[in-house]
């Protein structure tokens, strides 16, 4: 384990000298969620009793999206698909590691150290923006650490869905699937959040992995789950990651059998 640690360590120290990309992404996510919420107002003013959402939780929900934004998204860290393609995988396959673990390890640093750059300004200013803008503070302790355990199991799932997506490139040869990028972030609720899909739709995305993402601990945070469904929620989503963790690896063991490096 020590090396995965130490693994982790440069590559966390490494994502916390790109500062000046931090904060270009900073103004996006401020740009993006003032755009989302008066978007959502525009809406609301006309019968905010025909929502799914009450709006101050959408808000909330809104704005730790775009706090953890790298931690709940199944896309960033490493550029695998590039690695695949130009053959410098090979150099990942000389060292005594297991491929897929000091994948997984690197993606999760470089999230991880992407968040600490950004997350405390946006919820600094989220939460002395006037109403209706205001980020509100769970209702309880307790429901922010379902929260908490929330968040850290999406960032499992998005991550080991990550690398289904890199075992698939051994495949297809694309540096880039966007088709599981893009089903992802609308079924996590990443661009509408799932209270708002039709009702049939919506309890089929729920209990997939894309439930499993984003949706939980932004729903969880703003109140939207709570008690007994939160706690049934992050125990689908403990599921799913284990599922696509061994998916994961099943997928990227078949797929080394296949490789083949210039010189042998």
């Amino acid at each position: 384990m020590k090396k995965y640690f130490a693994l982790f360590r440069i590559q966390f120290v490494n994502g916390l000298q790109y500062r000046v990309a931090a904060l270009a992404g900073l103004s996006t996510q401020f740009a993006w969620g003032f755009m989302e919420i008066l978007a959502f107002m525009a809406f609301y003013r006309a019968n905010p009793a025909a929502f799914p959402m009450e709006f101050s939780r959408l808000v909330s929900y809104i704005w730790i999206q775009q706090a953890f934004l790298t931690l709940i998204v199944p896309w960033g860290g490493i550029n695998i698909g590039e690695l695949i393609i130009n053959g410098n995988i090979a150099y990942d396959l000389a060292r005594p590691m297991n491929l897929y673990n000091r994948w997984f390890c690197e993606i999760v640093s470089t999230k991880a150290s992407s968040f600490l750059l950004r997350c405390a300004p946006i919820l600094i200013v989220a939460l002395i923006l006037p109403p209706p803008f205001r980020l509100i503070l769970p209702p309880s302790i307790s429901q922010f650490l379902m929260f908490a355990i929330s968040v850290s199991l999406t960032l499992g799932v998005v991550t080991a869905y990550c690398l289904i997506d890199a075992g698939s490139i051994f495949y297809t040869m694309s540096r880039y699937n966007v088709i599981f990028v893009i089903a992802a972030d609308f079924f996590a609720g990443n661009y509408i959040p799932l209270p708002f899909f039709p009702e049939s739709m919506r309890k089929i995305v729920e209990r997939s992995p894309f439930g499993a993402m984003a949706n939980m601990p932004l729903r969880v945070y703003s109140g939207d789950i709570a008690g007994m469904d939160a706690v049934w929620g992050i125990s689908l989503q403990l599921f799913w990651f284990v599922v696509l963790l061994l998916a994961g690896k099943s997928l990227i063991r078949k797929a080394l059998r296949r490789v083949v490096t210039q010189g042998g």
